[in-house]
């Protein structure tokens, strides 16, 4: 409802993007069904396993497949720096939310993470692959629409679960379902659409491992959580991952402008 109301009050002009219907309606069922298939997967892999080795089988096993992916489909080489910066990443991740936790690993659990890890992979390299060429698209309805997808794919099994929460403070339950609606999902996906259409895909996936830092850095400074060593090394080892496939996405892209610009002048 909120991503509906935003779509009818921007201005029109921010509004006028020109997509082919045929991409757009790829591009719409195939983050709304990726979308599904990631949640609700990861809950029941943090429910049969647990919620650190869920975390870190989703998280961990998300780059590896769409920098795979990335390459099959798209040719897109992570390169030495970028393998690098993928396996520090990976290593931060696992002393990040191993590090103070102890979780039993269950068969079951894994094979739900790494289905997971597979919605949130296809979701990244569909919207990678549809913007690679620089067309037009349009983040806000695509995340909107996508969503719409992903209730009607996850309301039987709310159904199940239950659809209205029950609480004595029903007023706060409510804010704070309207702020997660609001930030962390509506705004949160809406930004890293339109942030994936422009970036390599494993740069993407690196960049997302930082949604368990940004969990410790809350946990320590709002919940007033003790700050372990841990929690220390895993989000340096991350940060350090990501500067570095930040640093190689620049070089990158001006090694591209530069070849462009030489295409222009024998031209």
């Amino acid at each position: 409802m909120l991503l509906l109301g935003a779509l009818a009050l921007r201005p029109r002009r921010a509004a006028a993007v020109e997509e082919p219907r045929r991409r757009r309606l790829v591009h719409i069922l195939g983050t709304g069904i990726g979308l599904t298939a990631f949640q609700s997967a990861y809950f029941a892999a943090v429910q049969s396993t647990g919620l650190a080795v869920g975390t870190v089988v989703t998280l961990g096993a998300g780059p590896v497949l769409i920098a795979l992916g990335a390459r099959l489909t798209m040719g897109e080489r992570l390169g030495r720096g970028g393998a690098v910066a993928v396996g520090g990443a990976l290593a931060g991740l696992a002393v990040l939310v191993l590090g103070g936790e102890s979780g039993e690993v269950r068969p079951l659990g894994v094979v739900l993470a790494l289905a997971s890890a597979a919605g949130y992979a296809a979701i990244t390299l569909l919207t990678r692959w549809l913007g690679r060429d620089g067309g037009a698209s349009d983040a806000l309805s695509t995340t909107t629409w996508a969503f719409a997808i992903g209730s009607v794919g996850l309301l039987p099994m709310a159904a199940v679960e239950g659809l209205l929460p029950h609480t004595v403070e029903p007023v706060q339950v409510v804010g704070l379902l309207i702020y997660v609606a609001a930030v962390p999902t509506a705004l949160a996906y809406a930004l890293y659409f339109a942030g994936a259409a422009v970036v390599r895909a494993a740069t993407v996936s690196v960049i997302m491992l930082l949604e368990p830092v940004s969990a410790a850095l809350i946990a320590v400074t709002v919940l007033g959580e003790q700050l372990t060593g841990a929690t220390v090394a895993g989000t340096l080892l991350l940060l350090a991952a990501v500067g570095g496939l930040a640093t190689a996405e620049a070089r990158t892209a001006a090694e591209r402008r530069r070849e462009t610009a030489a295409v222009a002048v024998v031209v």
